[in-house]
């Protein structure tokens, strides 16, 4: 390791970053440092989000949604297969 430094963070971003790190070692099925757990945050910051993390974050009525399928129902009808 190389130059340390000291960083200050509130109870609740230590509690927050704790969290983070037990997330991670579940996944990763071993101990993970607080270090650790704030490098893959930057790692994840710098990749980018993906289109999975959307899951579950847009609010929609009952007729938006009968609308969505309706349209998708009508595309797939229009979808044509060439068979040779």
């Amino acid at each position: 390791m190389g130059e340390v430094k000291t960083v200050k963070v509130s109870k609740e971003t230590y509690a927050k970053l704790n969290e983070i790190a037990g997330e991670l070692q579940i996944k990763l099925r071993r101990s993970v440092s607080i270090e650790e757990a704030m490098k893959d945050l930057i790692k994840r910051r710098e990749k980018g989000r993906k289109i999975s993390d959307l899951a579950g974050s847009w609010n929609i009525t009952d007729a938006e949604f009968k609308e969505i399928k309706t349209s998708i129902a009508e595309s797939w009808k229009k979808w044509n297969i060439i068979e040779q």
